[in-house]
């Protein structure tokens, strides 16, 4: 499974792994009951610590896209299209708070940080992979 991994990226190793993992199941490109690489396999194929790829999952699991079975693997849990937007919305929420809370500190008003929230929005890759 290719997974693409920027060390320099702002975002942890595992945050990367999990978000591409995340929206593969999202997108349906991973179907229900379907199995993830195992830990292992994973680390060794995208050259991290086997500690990065289970955090990863850990979060897939505490997000409810996977189940893991112990001593079977981790599998593809099916998807309520309600559940999942509100899984979304709750991390979207905690985010902005986070953002907030450094724009408040920062002095930052709210219309610049609505405009670079915006900005941030256009400016995203993957939105403009999905307008076309």
């Amino acid at each position: 499974m290719h997974i693409p991994i920027d060390p320099s990226a702002p975002e942890p190793i595992y945050e990367q792994i999990r978000a591409h993992l995340a929206e593969a199941i999202l997108r349906g490109d991973l179907g229900a009951g379907q199995a993830l690489p195992s830990i292992r396999v994973l680390a060794r194929d995208l050259r991290v610590s086997v500690i990065t790829t289970t955090r990863a999952y850990n979060e897939l699991v505490a997000d409810g896209l996977v189940d893991a079975v112990r001593g079977k693997g981790v599998f593809v849990r099916a998807q309520q299209p309600d559940g999942v937007r509100l899984r979304a919305l709750e991390r979207v929420d905690a985010a902005l708070g986070e953002a907030v809370r450094a724009a408040r500190t920062a002095g930052i008003a709210p219309e610049e940080l609505r405009a670079r929230l915006e900005r941030v929005h256009e400016e995203d890759p993957h939105a403009q992979e999905e307008e076309r």
